[in-house]
């Protein structure tokens, strides 16, 4: 099944970083989280990704471009008859990436519709580019075709930014510090869609999270795979350094391929 991976935004809340690369090439690690988004779905069995390119885009084509390059030991033959040698192989040499200029100031929604001609199936799946999650892709897909909506959404209750306050009148009873999880379930941003979304996107500048998703809601258009396991966002430098913890130190929960 196709992977529909949005990689065009600008990432402005992530400057430190974004003003040199897009969002989607910030590594967690030694790897971009790109990277480990596509581990995540190849796992599963997933391997043609659709990459929807805007700001910086030519880092991402130069990344695929010359990703044999980079993780090969190379022997190189030198004069008029060049030849390259490559010396080892990588569990990547099955994917296959088409790169997509959707525009700069595309929107979500946008990028989504310019992506749909690489799509011959009925069913495929989307992201962002900035988040990881453990969540079983293949379970979501099951769920998904039980439902027969057009769009399941992976639900998630990410752990709380704030501490949590129970007052009682005027007086505050209890503070959490840090809460494990909040209370109610967002939008994990890792999505089953079927090719009937279409009918929903008009433009480039139609915003996927707005009127299509707010439209098939009041529909009854999209279903809920809750995820109650590991999800993490990259908003923030804080929230990549934390995920660039997890994976240094070996914990991280996402490195399913791995298990």
């Amino acid at each position: 099944m196709k992977v529909v991976i949005f990689c065009g935004g600008m990432g402005t809340r992530l400057r430190e970083e974004t003003e040199f690369r897009p969002k989607p090439m910030v590594p967690i690690g030694d790897r971009p989280i790109l990277w480990h988004i596509m581990k995540l779905y190849a796992h599963y069995g997933h391997k043609e990704f659709i990459l929807c390119l805007g700001y910086k885009g030519e880092i991402i084509k130069e990344y695929f471009r010359n990703y044999q390059w980079f993780t090969s030991d190379v022997t190189l033959r030198l004069g008029p008859r060049p030849r390259i040698k490559y010396h080892n192989q990588h569990p990547e040499e099955d994917w296959v990436v088409t790169l997509v200029d959707t525009g700069l100031h595309t929107q979500t929604g946008g990028r989504l519709k310019r992506a749909l001609r690489f799509i011959d199936d009925d069913t495929f799946l989307c992201t962002y580019g900035d988040g990881l999650t453990d969540s079983d892709i293949n379970a979501s897909i099951a769920f998904h075709r039980r439902q027969k909506k057009i769009v399941t959404i992976t639900a998630v209750r990410p752990t709380g930014r704030f501490g949590d306050l129970e007052i009682e009148g005027d007086r505050v009873v209890a503070f959490n510090e840090k809460p494990e999880k909040q209370t109610n379930y967002i939008n994990g941003g890792f999505f089953v869609m079927d090719r009937r979304i279409e009918q929903y996107l008009t433009d480039d500048n139609c915003v996927l999270e707005r009127e299509p998703l707010e439209r098939l809601a009041a529909e009854g258009q999209i279903a809920a795979w809750r995820h109650d396991g590991f999800w993490q966002c990259m908003d923030t430098y804080r929230e990549q350094q934390l995920l660039t913890q997890l994976w240094n130190s070996g914990q991280a929960p996402w490195k399913v391929w791995a298990r």
